[in-house]
C-alpha cells in the first residue's frame, strides 16, 4: 500500500455505500487527525482508537441523514508522487462552500477555512464534500 490516507478514504466511502454503521482502519497519527477533522465537520459520526491484540485500529462511526451518507465525495489532492502546497491566500472554497479542504500546516491539520483565518499555508491533503 503506497498511500494509507487514500486507503482510509476508500474504506470509508465503501462502507457508506454499503450502509455500514462503522468501519475499522489501521491506526496512524495522521489518519487519526484526518478522521478528527472529518468528525468536526460532521462528515463522520465519531472516532475511537481501539486495540485488538497488539494491532491498533481507528473505529470510525459513519454519519447518515435519512439514509443518505453525509460524505458524498472525496478527492485526494496531494499524493505521494506529487505533493501540492498552497499559500493561505490560494486556498479556495470547495463546492461553493459546501465542501471542506483538509490542509497540513505547521500548526497541525485544519480545514481550509481555519487555515485562511490563521493565515497559514501548507500541504493540501484532500477535498471532501
Amino acid at each position: 500500500m503506497t498511500d494509507p490516507i487514500t486507503d482510509m478514504l476508500n474504506r470509508i466511502k465503501n462502507a457508506m455505500a454499503a450502509q455500514k454503521p462503522e468501519v475499522l482502519v489501521p491506526f496512524s497519527k495522521l489518519k487519526n487527525e484526518v478522521a478528527n477533522v472529518l468528525m468536526r465537520e460532521k462528515f463522520v459520526g465519531g472516532v475511537k482508537r481501539i486495540t485488538k491484540g497488539k494491532v491498533k485500529f481507528l473505529k470510525i462511526n459513519l454519519e447518515y441523514q435519512q439514509g443518505v451518507p453525509s460524505l458524498e465525495g472525496v478527492k485526494r489532492v496531494s499524493k505521494p508522487g506529487q505533493r501540492i502546497y498552497v499559500k493561505a491566500n490560494e486556498i479556495k472554497k470547495i463546492k461553493q462552500g459546501f465542501g471542506v479542504s483538509v490542509i497540513s500546516t505547521s500548526k497541525g491539520l485544519m480545514t481550509g477555512k481555519e487555515a485562511r483565518k490563521a493565515r497559514l499555508g501548507g500541504e493540501m491533503l484532500l477535498e471532501v464534500w
